[in-house]
């Protein structure tokens, strides 16, 4: 499967920004998503996932409460609103697809997110 992150850019603190991936293939509907983000010196980490059916989704302690990861398998999209935005936010965005929550089998480009103070 290939992915492609799109939506990213720069937004003052408290605003919002929705990022979508845009899966290929025909098996999109089978497999579970998520969002993990790196910022500048640090390791990736793990932001939202949602299985395969939408039906359960997960968040990193961080964003919970603050983003929301969604999906319409009829557009082979997966989304992630993100809403109150902090200056630690700011990171480049990967989708991520099959695997299990933290260790996910596919990555797409990453889109840059930057959060100003």
């Amino acid at each position: 499967v290939q992915l492609q992150a799109s939506g990213g850019g720069l937004v003052q603190a408290g605003g919002s920004l929705r990022l979508s991936c845009a899966a290929s293939g025909r098996t999109f509907r089978n497999y579970d998503m998520g969002w993990f983000r790196q910022a500048p010196g640090k390791e990736r980490e793990f932001v939202a996932f949602i299985v395969w059916s939408g039906s359960s989704t997960y968040y990193a302690d961080s964003v919970k409460s603050r983003f929301t990861i969604s999906r319409n398998n009829t557009k082979n999209t997966v989304y992630l609103q993100m809403n109150s935005l902090k200056p630690e936010d700011t990171a480049v965005y990967y989708c991520t697809a099959s695997g299990n929550v933290y260790d996910p089998d596919y990555w797409g480009k990453g889109t840059q997110v930057t959060v100003s103070s």
